[in-house]
């Protein structure tokens, strides 16, 4: 038997509810940092905040991925985990910039580092499992196209979340005016939507989305290369023998995706604080002043633009794969991101930042698709799931290291300066680019004329 080949919207609802997903991490992704600020955390503590995030990812994705090979039942396989999921992070979305309402109980800032993990760890319930949906529902062929409209879908979802603070001040006049301690109503008020939006957008997939049962799998395992990876056992446990197991491609890759994700993590982190001093002339120490806060907007700002520019890319990257490879157009990205970073230290202001992000955008369209299109074509349909789970340790390894040494790095090794920690990041995107060279992309189609 051969899966069906599907259409276009067809691909674009199975991954629909990325569009609410990204916005939630996009309004958190740029907003994180400084409502922690407020609620009084210094610059150099941030990264250890931020280390909810990627811990969250190690230990939730691995089980619900094994969790969501196993299920079935009327509302199907990997759909009860998005909708689960987007509820518990609509609440923390909802909660997290109003965390001091709770300060009668425990301090703001610990009360908001509380709805983080929340947040992030359902994020995760929600998310793994559409990625393992691209790799159940489509056929070879069709997978790259999949992973790509998956991250359009992604990009477009970032640019409303990162805008919508500086869009409900600006063109709805929603104040973006703080007191010490207080988010401002824009951000509140971008949370509470952006919930909002995440729900609907999950609902989208789940009512016009058709997964395959267990026995039409089983049927198509015969599409994949690594075949000899069956079953044995329904323990939990079996993670830690497919860990051993994982196909080569995997361990391949896990190389790209650590400094990959290592130096997303570090731009992510210190984009605020980085461009506020470095392109603002703020000292370190300010976090509520309103140059502060337009800052933090227009951060949001160039991560709208940076996610914007990787939907569209991510049309592209279909077709400069058939051409060119998928390794080499991983690679081509991956140098085009970390120059884009680099040049945040030469931009004379705010507006030539635009031109980094550009470069930005383009690196994390491939990095949203490419590695997942190679990898999907090396396991078995039967262990989708879980090693999907598996494969997002290289993701959230290197986001707790840099969580772990970046702050203390920009404290005492950059004297404070946030920008220093954004250079590491250009560089670490450069390392792995050269790296995407020793992978081995088993079921590549690259077209000869």
């Amino acid at each position: 038997m051969e899966k069906r080949k599907l259409s276009f919207w067809q691909i674009w609802n199975m991954s629909f509810g990325f569009l609410g997903i990204q916005m939630g991490f996009a309004l958190q992704n740029a907003n994180a940092s400084r409502i922690l600020q407020i609620f009084g955390a210094d610059v150099h503590e941030l990264s250890w905040f931020w280390i909810i995030a990627p811990l969250m990812g190690l230990i939730v994705q691995p089980i619900i991925g094994y969790y969501s090979d196993k299920t079935w039942g009327k509302f199907g396989r990997r759909k009860p985990y998005f909708l689960v999921g987007a509820i518990l992070a609509s609440i923390g979305l909802v909660l997290m910039p109003q965390a001091d309402i709770f300060i009668a109980f425990l301090p703001a800032l610990w009360v908001g580092a509380g709805f983080l993990m929340i947040m992030d760890a359902s994020f995760n319930i929600a998310m793994e499992p559409f990625r393992a949906l691209v790799g159940d529902n489509l056929r070879t062929d069709q997978r790259t196209a999949g992973f790509s409209i998956q991250t359009a879908l992604i990009g477009f979802g970032a640019v409303i979340g990162s805008w919508l603070p500086y869009a409900l001040t600006n063109w709805f006049g929603v104040s973006n005016e703080t007191s010490q301690g207080v988010v401002p109503a824009n951000l509140i008020w971008s949370f509470i939507i952006g919930a909002i939006i995440l729900i609907i957008s999950i609902l989208v997939t789940i009512t016009t989305t058709t997964e395959y049962s267990p026995e039409e799998l089983a049927s198509f395992d015969n599409d994949s290369v690594d075949t000899e990876e069956e079953e044995k056992s329904s323990s939990l446990m079996d993670i830690f023998e497919d860990f051993k197991k994982m196909p080569t491609t995997m361990r391949q890759l896990s190389w790209v995706q650590f400094f990959s994700w290592f130096g997303l993590f570090g731009m992510w982190v210190f984009a605020t604080p980085a461009i506020a001093q470095h392109i603002y002339g703020l000292p370190h120490t300010d976090s509520s002043s309103s140059s502060y806060q337009d800052a933090g907007d227009w951060v949001g700002i160039l991560f709208g633009i940076y996610n914007l520019v990787s939907a569209f890319y991510a049309f592209a990257l279909p077709y400069i794969a058939k051409k060119i490879g998928r390794k080499r157009t991983h690679s081509i990205s991956l140098i085009i991101g970390g120059l884009g970073l680099l040049s945040i230290y030469i931009m004379p202001d705010e507006n030539w930042l635009i031109v980094s992000m550009i470069g930005i955008g383009i690196a994390w369209a491939s990095i949203l698709a490419m590695p997942y299109a190679i990898l999907a074509g090396s396991i078995s349909a039967k262990k989708m799931g879980v090693y999907m789970g598996i494969f997002n340790f290289f993701i959230v390894i290197p986001q707790i290291i840099n969580a772990l040494i970046g702050g203390p790095l920009v404290k005492y090794a950059y004297n404070n300066e946030a920008i220093f920690a954004l250079m590491i990041s250009g560089f670490s995107f450069l390392i792995a680019a050269a790296l995407v060279y020793k992978v081995k992309d088993v079921d590549d189609v690259v077209q000869t004329n």
